[in-house]
């Protein structure tokens, strides 16, 4: 039987401010093997973004408390929990071995900047590549999803 990628055991998060204790999750648990899809689905203020929020621990601590479980990222050479993990740690795993799309792209993406070039910039982030390498490196992926504006970007720019 295959191992998990991604397991989530009994993971409990509550919010604390000054109007009381708010109970976000409560003993969730998910297993993702690798290959697979899971789509969480629920009415608004179920918990979906809270526990996509929690896999990548950006949930501002305070107020967000994890009362109990563990986040665990099996790769293949080490498991780390991720409620344990050093920021250096965080920094290797977030949009290298585990990425998420936000749900408000005005949050998620710098409208100063262009979309190419903030995806750009999260590979030059985690790989050592000069700007012509990054360029190309989304191509394959781009041209899968069809995002034609973006591969124009990727393309026919030339590079500063």
């Amino acid at each position: 039987m295959q191992q998990a990628i991604l397991e989530i055991k009994n993971l409990s998060i509550d919010f604390i401010n000054q109007e009381g204790i708010t109970h976000a999750l409560n003993n969730i648990n998910i297993s993702i093997k690798k290959g697979e899809i899971l789509a969480i689905v629920g009415e608004s203020g179920s918990g979906k973004s809270v526990t996509g929020l929690s896999v990548l621990k950006l949930l501002p601590s305070p107020p967000a408390k994890y009362l109990s479980g563990e986040i665990l990222l099996h790769t293949g050479e080490q498991t780390i929990n991720i409620l344990e993990a050093t920021t250096d740690q965080l920094a290797s795993i977030r949009g290298n071995r585990i990425a998420m799309i936000f749900q408000e792209p005005m949050t998620s993406l710098n409208p100063v900047f262009t979309c190419g070039f903030q995806v750009m910039e999260a590979i030059q982030l985690h790989f050592p590549l000069n700007k012509e390498e990054s360029k190309k490196r989304p191509l394959p992926y781009l041209k899968k999803c069809n995002f034609r504006n973006l591969l124009l970007y990727f393309q026919n720019i030339p590079i500063n």
